[in-house]
């Protein structure tokens, strides 16, 4: 694939595309700022925040994820399980798989938690995090979901996903933490307790901010075990998303890993520094952003979508095997732009979400309650709204309509 998409103009010469930048969690500021992709060293996934030599401690318990239990203790015990025992002397199909202290075995799932170890002790709180271990070897997939604590919709999009999966059937692994900021969740909110932006701290630092050293643990004892992540988002500031993979197209092994998934539009960015995904990718890991609706929601719609195109995923990379109905392939869109309300007062949109649009269409209005003047919204291109503004109030200025443009890449 080229560098850029490179698209021929009226007289046929060959003119090179520029992409926009994008921002994960519709951050319109980091539109705006974002500057040329600069090349950055590939980690060589040496590092660790774990002293040399620490084993795991135990066997992680086979345990059912639909059964209803209480939070594992981040602290492995010296225990022997007695069924780890028994499971000793079978013949294993692939390798145990080493997270958090623990020692997974193949064909089995389990509850781990993991903890950055750097809030006060007393009230500090263990993150769930959920592990299937197939009984056949394979590649291993990450999950995580409410990097942003008011992200609801990639919650139960983890959860319907990891209790779909036997063990006795899937090849490799996949390790799912549905509430990576737990403090975020548990107040509604989208920040750390500190009032940063997790998903501007990766891969982190272990003698940073608080959100620095939280990024670092998390990548450290989790995202560097994995072989592909999808780091699930939402729209912000009461915006919402088509479902909708965010990917560096620029990336062979990315753009070949955005054909598993089944009726998702790709919307290309290359990222922005201290994003999980743009770590993660520089550090070797094939990674995707999802995007599937509002925040403070629970979209049964969307949240079909991302189930479905996980599951398609799971297949494509040969963990699954399920008689699985591949819908028409969505759209690659390589650039995009953003229509601003010209005008203060209340946005009442006439174009719903995934509409297409032409150039000069009117997308919606913005009625100015005390002189009762109507101010319409035109799209600015032809294309596809990927993204937009519930009805609300707005400020002059205010990011309204994401306005997706596929382009015809040579190759494609």
């Amino acid at each position: 694939m080229p560098a850029h998409p490179v698209l021929a103009d009226q007289a046929g010469k060959a003119k090179e595309v520029l992409v926009a930048e994008l921002a994960e969690d519709e951050s319109v500021e980091d539109v705006e700022n974002s500057e040329p992709r600069k090349e950055s060293p590939v980690a060589d996934g040496n590092e660790s925040d774990q002293p040399k030599g620490d084993q795991p401690k135990k066997v992680a318990p086979n345990i059912d994820l639909k059964e209803i239990a209480p939070v594992p203790d981040p602290t492995p015990d010296t225990g022997t399980d007695p069924e780890a025992e028994t499971a000793e002397a079978e013949p294993e199909k692939a390798t145990p798989f080493e997270l958090l202290g623990s020692e997974v075995r193949p064909g089995t799932s389990t509850r781990l938690a993991w903890s950055s170890n750097i809030q006060i002790a007393g009230l500090a709180q263990p993150t769930p995090v959920l592990v299937v271990n197939g009984v056949n070897p394979g590649p291993t997939l990450c999950l995580t979901s409410a990097v942003h604590g008011d992200e609801l919709n990639g919650i139960e999009i983890v959860r319907r996903t990891m209790y779909d999966l036997n063990p006795e059937k899937l090849s490799g692994r996949v390790v799912g933490i549905p509430i990576v900021n737990l403090p975020g969740f548990q107040q509604g909110t989208r920040y750390l307790p500190d009032r940063r932006d997790l998903n501007r701290h990766f891969p982190g630092s272990p003698d940073g901010s608080l959100a620095d050293r939280i990024a670092h643990s998390l990548f450290e004892k989790v995202i560097r075990h994995c072989d592909m992540l999808v780091d699930i988002h939402t729209g912000s500031q009461k915006r919402t998303n088509l479902p909708q993979l965010r990917a560096d197209m620029n990336n062979p092994d990315v753009a070949k890993f955005t054909r598993g998934f089944d009726r998702m539009a790709v919307v290309h960015s290359s990222g922005s520094a201290g994003m999980l995904r743009t770590a993660a990718v520089e550090a070797g890991i094939r990674t995707v952003t999802m995007e599937a609706g509002e925040s403070h929601r629970i979209q049964e719609h969307q949240i079909d979508a991302g189930v479905n195109s996980l599951t398609s995923l799971l297949d494509k990379e040969g963990m699954i095997s399920r008689m699985f109905v591949w819908g028409d392939p969505e759209p690659v869109y390589y650039n995009s732009n953003w229509v601003r309300a010209p005008n203060g007062g209340i946005l009442f949109s006439e174009v719903d979400l995934g509409a297409r649009v032409s150039e000069g269409e009117i997308l919606g209005y913005v009625a100015d309650p005390i002189t009762n003047a109507q101010h319409p919204i035109r799209a600015l291109s032809d294309g596809r709204i990927i993204g937009m503004a519930v009805d609300q109030v707005v400020m002059a200025g205010f990011a309204a309509y994401h306005v997706g443009t596929e382009a015809e890449v040579p190759g494609e």
